[in-house]
């Protein structure tokens, strides 16, 4: 019993089980349908588009087979029609980098991104900068709490749009590390030259509040607070947990139906609610074809913050609670043969895994799997190995002859 408990609490600190509870989260989401209220939010797909600043020395084989990339007069056109809405944030989630040939269209772009209020541009930053690049100064969090040794860390800034575009635009990160982000998490902060910055998704928020870097309070491995009163949970590592399909709580059109409502409010016609209802949204405009684009995570992030539809993990305690639980229960184990432990353990699985959807349907609420499941297989295993080993024990000793006297 002592060995399972301590097995038990040892595998609570072992960094790997978060990814092993993120799997378990995966199929919770899959089979699950949280009601979810529509936000703020307005996704644009411009179509496909190439890497701007791709090597264009292979001519026509380099780009073989892939669409034409957008170039600045198609991003141009996007800005003029969409800020006939009067959106609150207007946002790029792929890094605008133009190709030598589109060069002269860059002012076209520009002069529709001056009109543009609040023009949130994508960035990359990275841990291996230029070492004759100037350094670049990015608005950080003064308010922070907690250890950050377990946030992604970067020294400078990889791919970037243009001089003239960052003038004019508030520039933020769309980096992803593989350590601190999956399909179910995104990095909310991360640290830059020892400062915590927002991450892309964040910074987009900030702009829709209209909040400062220095207005936020952040307790790291617990939560972000806002002034308007909203708190975001979070890791350790700056990163939130996030409903995949939460993207869905934004309303999506392409930019042949925006141009389409233009039209239609230049005639005086009705038009859909989800266009008209664009006023003070954020508009995020994304290249979904683009192979370089991001994974379709920051709608559903931005969408989860503007809707306060957080998933919460039941905290730490209750894989405790469970494990004290299992291994004190080894004792009425003993008293059951192996069928019926198995069958126990099948029925304890399939209501904890019941269990566990309507927690995060209701109240989008999440049980960890590895640890509550896993022990109580481990106790039925044990059980079974010891009382085979203590039956092998006994038929052996009843077999020995007794000696003659």
């Amino acid at each position: 019993m002592l060995v399972v408990l301590l097995l038990g609490l040892l595998f609570l600190r072992e960094p790997h089980a978060q990814h092993w509870d993120d799997g378990f989260l995966r199929w919770l989401l899959q089979q699950s349908l949280p009601a979810l209220p529509t936000v703020p939010l307005t996704v644009v797909e411009i179509g496909a588009d190439i890497r701007g600043d791709a090597d264009e020395s292979n001519g026509d084989a380099a780009t073989r087979g892939r669409p034409a990339a957008i170039t600045p007069l198609e991003f141009a056109l996007f800005l003029q029609s969409i800020m006939e809405f009067q959106p609150e944030v207007i946002a790029f989630e792929n890094i605008l980098k133009w190709r030598e040939r589109d060069k002269d269209q860059e002012q076209v772009f520009l002069d529709q991104a001056m009109r543009v209020p609040k023009l949130l541009l994508a960035a990359e930053l990275t841990e291996t900068p230029d070492p004759d690049a100037p350094a670049r100064d990015v608005q950080s969090f003064t308010q922070v709490k907690g250890r950050r040794g377990d946030l992604a860390e970067f020294s400078g800034v990889g791919r970037q749009p243009g001089e003239d575009m960052r003038l004019i635009s508030t520039l933020s990160f769309v980096n992803l590390p593989d350590e601190v982000s999956s399909d179910v998490r995104v990095p909310l902060l991360f640290l830059y030259r020892g400062e915590v910055i927002p991450s892309f998704p964040l910074q987009a928020i900030l702009l829709w509040l209209r909040v400062t870097t220095a207005e936020v309070q952040i307790e790291l491995g617990s939560h972000i607070a806002l002034p308007d009163g909203r708190k975001i949970p979070i890791a350790s590592d700056g990163s939130m947990l996030i409903y995949p399909n939460a993207a869905k709580m934004a309303h999506r059109l392409s930019l042949n139906e925006l141009l389409l409502a233009t039209q239609q409010r230049e005639a005086g016609n009705p038009m859909p609610p989800a266009i008209a209802g664009m006023l003070k949204n954020v508009v995020l405009a994304r290249t979904p074809a683009n192979p370089l684009s991001p994974p379709d995570v920051f709608a559903a992030t931005i969408a989860a913050i503007q809707g306060n539809s957080y998933l919460r993990r039941i905290p730490k305690w209750f894989d405790a609670a469970v494990l004290f639980a299992a291994v004190a229960s080894m004792w009425f184990a003993r008293r059951l043969d192996s069928g019926d432990l198995i069958l126990c353990g099948i029925a304890y699985t399939a209501a904890y895994c019941l269990i566990a959807l309507s927690l995060i349907a209701a109240w989008q609420i999440w049980l960890p799997g590895c640890l509550p499941i896993g022990a109580v297989w481990v106790v039925i295993l044990i059980t079974i190995v010891l009382r085979r080993t203590h039956e092998a024990a006994r038929t052996t000793a009843t077999s020995v002859s007794p000696p003659i006297v």
